[in-house]
């Protein structure tokens, strides 16, 4: 047998049932949950990544919901607040509230729409759109500090496998008729 040793993915089981592991086996156990620690990964980056603007975020006031509604805007301006909450994936009276506290913070107007005056098109206003930049600063100087290590080419790289992964789930989304 192998000389044992203390495997990371198993140190706390280590102790219980896999007292002895090899270097084999637990590569071999590793290597069968791959698939799993990527959506782990993935998970853990993108929690961590809003963890983290969050507390970027929070001298200026601004909510995590509020920021996500903010940034939508930002590329949809103008939007129906119904489009709004089916493309944040929010119930219409929980995006009626955000979007009050962000109306009442001056960051968001309703207006009625010019065909139909039932609906109502969220646009953002100067303050909100302010908002936007020093958002979009903070984002940039944040993946400059995560990207830290990873020349150019690498950042690019990974930016196109991520967006080959989300076609994928999209593609897969459509397929299987699941709804937002």
């Amino acid at each position: 047998m192998a000389d044992s040793f203390e495997c990371p993915r198993f140190r706390f089981l280590s102790r219980l049932r896999f007292k002895h592991l090899t270097i084999d086996k637990c590569v071999k156990v590793m290597e069968e949950n791959w698939d799993q620690r990527l959506g782990f990964l993935m998970h853990d980056v993108s929690r961590l990544r809003r963890v983290v603007f969050d507390a970027l975020m929070k001298p200026t006031g601004v909510t995590r919901s509020q920021w996500w509604v903010l940034a939508y805007l930002s590329r949809h301006d103008g939007m129906t607040q119904s489009d709004l909450a089916s493309m944040l994936e929010l119930g219409k009276a929980a995006l009626g509230g955000i979007i009050d506290r962000l109306e009442k913070s001056g960051f968001v107007l309703r207006n009625p729409d010019p065909v139909d005056r039932r609906i109502k098109r969220i646009h953002l206003t100067s303050s909100g759109k302010l908002t936007i930049k020093e958002m979009q600063s903070l984002s940039h100087d944040l993946s400059e500090e995560i990207l830290q290590g990873l020349d150019e080419q690498e950042r690019l790289h990974l930016a196109k496998m991520l967006n080959v992964v989300k076609r994928n789930l999209v593609s897969i989304k459509k397929e299987n008729g699941v709804s937002s």
